[in-house]
């Protein structure tokens, strides 16, 4: 099933300060800030949303099709998609702007500063849902806001299922713009933190905004997620990593496990234990793109958690 994945293209410029942030910013000076954090380490990073997502999904067996809109220095990002056999025919490449980036500094607490450019991701709405693109599902990740608006319009109009997932594009609509949001999608995925947000923009609590849709998921990092699909409460719990490196992307990988499940016809459950799997497998690893694994990995990590089989014979 070709999955339509609808949102961000990105790079990730992650710096660390060798200090803590605290010792260079005096509290009775804030109104006239002006500092500078010498960082020797600095990397680049192929990121947003939906190439996480896409990268994920494809490595899982899935379809994924992206389609978002990057500037003129999107050169490696999209030679990187043609390695990876990453479908690209709807992601356009604007003239005169560059690609969303995120700059994140963080220091010896872990404590970041991050500046983000939007660039060619608030021109998202020049692209446009068709009949054509021969997708079965879809999902609308953090975008530029009318084009997230405008995705999941035309998505609800051409019947074509989707998930939406407002992540941290989420602050960008009122209350009435979630609430239709949730009206057209068929899923919906948030975090704990924007799961609240969502009840105090839209004055309804989540288990009832869960009746709107076919399932509505709830993840709460290392406390696991919640299902609400069908009256029902299924409580997945978080799966061990082998090791912890990095969270950057994991709420990405979980998305992609989710979309698989969807795609594949398997139960919530299940769904929701292969997206417990993929978020493991991705915090052990620096980066949104940089964990690899095949199938029989997934299989044995999912059977040694939750017993049972994947892909049976």
């Amino acid at each position: 099933m070709r999955t339509l994945i609808c949102g961000s293209i990105a790079y990730d410029n992650i710096m660390v300060f060798h200090g803590h942030f605290k010792d260079h910013i005096l509290p009775n000076q804030i109104h006239i800030l002006n500092v500078s954090f010498l960082v020797p380490k600095l990397r680049r990073e192929y990121g947003g949303c939906a190439g996480n997502i896409a990268y994920n999904l494809k490595l899982l067996g899935g379809e994924p099709v992206i389609m978002a809109t990057v500037g003129d220095d999107a050169g490696p990002y999209l030679r990187r998609m043609d390695e990876l056999q990453l479908m690209r025919n709807f992601v356009r490449q604007l003239a005169n702007t560059l690609t969303a980036q995120a700059f994140i500094t963080t220091d010896l607490d872990d404590n970041q500063i991050t500046a983000f450019h939007p660039g060619a991701m608030e021109f998202s709405h020049m692209n446009h849902i068709s009949d054509w693109m021969n997708v079965n599902l879809a999902i609308v990740g953090p975008d530029g806001r009318e084009g997230m608006l405008q995705h999941a319009r035309e998505l609800s109009q051409h019947e074509i299922p989707f998930v939406f997932d407002p992540g941290q594009g989420l602050p960008m609509f009122s209350g009435a713009e979630l609430l239709e949001f949730i009206r057209q999608a068929t899923y919906v995925t948030v975090n704990d933190y924007e799961a609240k947000m969502i009840e105090e923009r839209t004055g309804e609590q989540i288990d009832a905004l869960a009746e709107v849709v076919d399932a509505l998921v709830v993840t709460r990092g290392a406390s696991g997620s919640t299902i609400y699909t069908g009256g029902r409460r299924i409580e997945i719990p978080c799966v061990k990593a082998r090791q912890i490196v990095d969270p950057t992307g994991c709420g990405d990988a979980y998305r992609a496990g989710l979309l698989y499940g969807i795609s594949t016809g398997r139960d919530w459950q299940t769904s929701g234990q292969l997206a417990a799997v993929m978020g493991a497998i991705k915090i052990g690893s620096a980066g949104g793109q940089n964990h690899e694994f095949t199938r029989e990995e997934v299989e044995q990590l999912y059977r040694d958690t939750f017993g049972g089989d994947l892909w049976p014979e």
